[in-house]
């Protein structure tokens, strides 16, 4: 990924579908976390259309029955890691998208404020494919290189007991090998 973010965090390279789920962070809050989510819709099916249906308010309820559930939700990421490693971004960095939800980082609460969301493509029953794990370091060296990130979390961190993504599958010991052969 030979990529950089342009002065709004929109990410050269990756495909850009903007999402109306996204508002303006507030004042002083300067970006310094970054979280990783699980996802797959409908539940289970990859490669679908259903994420980015999600994220940009056109889910089909009578498409599948947990849509139904699903429908009335105003979410979002930054970016979603397909599992062949293809890179979506709906969200610019410099914005706040809606992917935590009720959270807490270190004792501070709305981490949406502060913190950059990262889908993978996938959920608790299954590894991660090895391109997922090579995109999402190159992604994250390009968020340190533009913000001061202090901490890389599962959502499950900053929601638990509400939330289990990226999950137990998602081999966190991988990610910091892979990320600090990348620092050298």
């Amino acid at each position: 990924m030979n990529s950089e973010l342009d002065a709004a965090g929109w990410l050269t390279g990756a495909r850009r579908i903007p999402s109306p789920n996204c508002d303006e962070r507030p004042a002083g809050q300067a970006v310094r976390l970054i979280v990783v989510h699980a996802i797959s819709l409908p539940p289970g099916v990859f490669g679908g259309d259903g994420i980015v249906r999600l994220f940009t308010n056109t889910l089909d309820p009578e498409a599948h029955p947990y849509y139904r559930e699903i429908q009335f939700l105003r979410v979002s990421a930054h970016f979603l890691i397909r599992r062949d490693g293809g890179l979506v971004q709906f969200v610019p960095c410099d914005l706040r998208a809606w992917h935590a939800g009720a959270s807490s980082w270190h004792g501070i609460e709305r981490c949406n404020d502060f913190s950059i969301g990262i889908e993978l493509e996938g959920g608790d029953e299954l590894p991660f494919d090895p391109p997922q794990y090579a995109v999402l370091v190159r992604l994250i060296h390009i968020l340190q290189q533009r913000y001061p990130i202090e901490d890389i979390v599962g959502h499950a961190e900053i929601a638990p007991g509400r939330k289990t993504d990226p999950g137990p599958r998602f081999d966190w010991a991988y990610l910091n090998r892979l990320l600090a052969c990348r620092k050298v």
